[in-house]
């Protein structure tokens, strides 16, 4: 039966004379046949798809840039006829637009990686800088604190070690005797000044000089004696130790002893005595303003 309908609808000449409706029905039927794709489009539109994919697989590797992967895309849609060209132009847009994708990713990325590299080593180097110039500073200062110091160490040494420098004996004394006075306390008048203090107060040098006597001297108990440089003799009797030893040059406000009361003495006190070049005693107020400035 199946025979009979086929050759029943085969048109002739004749029959599509007898029969205008049968004839465009067979021409409706071949139009169909001739728009429905073949298997050689199916297997070409699959390829074009899968060159497609390829190219989006290789715009990270082999594919330099979207453009080369757009390239592999229309190539493959080259290799069909019209008809199937809407059928990847989906495929080739949405490759296109996923390899873009892809690469300003990946440009993104490097760019942002770039400006923290750059920014860290810049942030680096800031610190560097810094660094620098805080130990130059600080270097600077110190050497500026060090010339200083020995500036100030010099000053003072050389004040210290100056002849004419002169400093007062004691502190915390007062005056007891003075030079010339007479009683019974004494063989003859008083040869010098007498500077109460508690015992064991130091005693110092009024003046730069040398030790030339340090000994028991009698009735004077524990006294050193000090030659200056211009030839006066100092006396500091009465004491109780001697912290200086002869030919030990001494400077002004060195100690020399501590208020004792050895000798020939009422309480504890220091007797001081001024001798211009070893000679005789002369009054020492009047010696400790001009030669001093000092005012017992």
């Amino acid at each position: 039966m199946s025979q009979h309908r086929a050759a029943g609808d085969r048109v002739t000449p004749g029959n599509a004379a007898r029969n205008p409706g049968a004839g465009r029905h067979s021409a409706k039927h071949r139009v169909a046949r001739r728009n429905t794709p073949s298997s050689t489009q199916i297997v070409g539109l699959t390829a074009a798809l899968a060159a497609a994919a390829g190219a989006v697989g290789f715009s990270h590797s082999t594919l330099a840039s979207p453009t080369q992967a757009n390239s592999a895309v229309n190539l493959a849609a080259l290799s069909l006829d019209n008809g199937s060209m809407s059928g990847i132009t989906t495929a080739r847009i949405q490759a296109r637009q996923l390899a873009t994708r892809d690469s300003s990713r990946v440009q993104l990325a490097g760019n942002d990686t770039n400006k923290k590299q750059a920014a860290a080593a810049q942030l680096a180097k800031a610190r560097a800088a810094k660094l620098t110039a805080t130990q130059a500073l600080t270097s600077k200062r110190a050497s500026a604190l060090a010339k200083a110091k020995a500036a100030a160490d010099a000053a003072e040494k050389k004040a210290r070690e100056s002849a004419t420098r002169c400093e007062i004996m004691l502190t915390g004394y007062h005056i007891t005797a003075t030079f010339g006075q007479g009683g019974s306390r004494w063989a003859r008048n008083h040869t010098g000044l007498d500077f109460a203090a508690p015992v064991g107060t130091t005693v110092r040098s009024v003046m730069k000089g040398v030790v030339i006597f340090a000994d028991w001297a009698g009735a004077y108990g524990r006294q050193v004696q000090v030659r200056h440089e211009d030839g006066t003799v100092t006396w500091y009797n009465h004491m109780s130790k001697f912290s200086v030893s002869v030919g030990e040059t001494v400077y002004a406000g060195d100690q020399v002893g501590a208020v004792g009361m050895t000798g020939n003495t009422t309480g504890p006190h220091m007797h001081f005595e001024v001798h211009p070049d070893g000679g005789e005693a002369i009054d020492p107020a009047p010696w400790l303003r001009d030669h001093c400035g000092l005012n017992p």
